[in-house]
């Protein structure tokens, strides 16, 4: 028992001293980047004292107790009598995470305190305007399909398009306009499954970085690799989100608990293949309104590859600073090359290789 050691006037506190000496001296048996969350929790108490119920939660947490004795906690699964957000949290923290040291890390310290406002409020605005818009046209073109090829639904300050490409938030925003409300509909789907969950484990700012950085690849990607043609769709930082994801728990498979994990995957994939499917016949289908191209499906691969990169290692160091790994500055190298390398493009390429691009909107 480590109460006698650790409280011995049983106050039910342990002096920070204490506690800090105590993972000095076991150092070499903690993880570092637990360590460090420790020390944090020692550190944010100003009285100079740390509750013993926080103590015990987070040595349980360890497993098989590297500070000596017989680990305190069990299986997170094991727990009874959860209420409804309980259980929530702790089945966010299985579909999530791979490590029991992290899931009860993560469902003794959650607080949903900020929410995952990101994903939500990007969904929500994705929506919004892509709704507006096909009603508005809808009303004005009287068609209510494939608005995504009439010039005059290219004509707004959105979307991305080759002879516009100099305007520079055109490579965000146009994760605001989609193909039709079945591609919205798919995202919005993505999103919300699998983009949420990851946010109240991760943060809004690693989601945002992993999603932002899929938006941006993708529609450079589009500049490089099919320049004559627009881009509409969120689908560049889903497919980051969701890639990110699918290849955390294939990579950490034996650790993953959660249940029907191959059903799961097999659903996102199902329905991220439809969506590209989709969107390579939409690119080849011929055009009701030529010259003008319909959006290209390259934006799909550029998130996936910032998925299987850097979205890997965020979602992979859970609870540890990016700064310290190396595998995160090699990945940030390389997408920062490929930025610079896209920009170089669109500056030089498009006049030296003389394109015929279609006509302005």
């Amino acid at each position: 028992v480590l109460l006698p050691q650790f409280d011995p006037g049983n106050t039910g506190y342990i002096s920070t001293g204490k506690f800090r000496n105590l993972l000095e001296s076991h150092s070499s048996k903690l993880d570092p980047h637990k360590r460090e969350v420790l020390l944090a929790l020692a550190d944010s108490h100003a009285d100079g004292q740390i509750c013993y119920q926080d103590f015990v939660n987070l040595v349980s947490a360890l497993g098989p107790s590297p500070l000596g004795g017989t680990c305190l906690g069990k299986a997170l699964l094991e727990e009874k009598g959860l209420n409804l957000s309980q259980r929530l949290i702790r089945h966010v923290a299985y579909e999530t995470l791979p490590r029991e040291i992290d899931r009860k890390w993560y469902y003794d310290s959650y607080t949903c305190c900020p929410p995952p406002w990101f994903m939500i409020t990007v969904t929500l605005l994705e929506a919004r305007t892509r709704v507006a818009f096909f009603l508005y046209n809808g009303v004005s073109l009287g068609q209510f399909v494939l608005q995504v090829t009439h010039p005059r639904y290219l004509k707004n300050s959105l979307v991305y398009h080759p002879q516009l490409r100099a305007q520079a938030w055109r490579y965000l925003t146009y994760i605001f306009m989609h193909a039709g409300i079945e591609h919205l509909g798919l995202n919005v789907v993505l999103q919300l499954l699998v983009g949420v969950p990851l946010e109240m484990v991760h943060g809004a700012t690693r989601i945002g970085l992993v999603y932002v950085a899929g938006v941006v690849a993708g529609s450079l990607a589009v500049s490089v690799a099919d320049m004559t043609a627009p881009v509409v769709g969120s689908s560049g930082g889903v497919y980051a989100v969701v890639s990110a994801h699918l290849a955390n728990i294939v990579m950490n498979w034996s650790g993953m608990k959660c249940q029907f994990k191959l059903l799961r995957m097999a659903v996102a994939l199902i329905c991220m293949s439809m969506e590209f499917g989709r969107a390579v016949w939409l690119r080849f289908h011929p055009s009701a309104y030529p010259p003008c191209p319909h959006p290209s499906f390259v934006a799909h691969l550029g998130g996936v590859a910032v998925g299987i990169t850097l979205g890997v290692v965020v979602l992979r160091n859970y609870e540890q600073r990016l700064q310290d790994q190396s595998l995160w500055w090699i990945f940030v190298a390389m997408y920062t090359v490929f930025v610079l390398f896209a920009v170089f493009w669109n500056i030089f390429a498009y006049t030296l290789l003389d394109l015929k691009l279609p006509p302005p909107p």
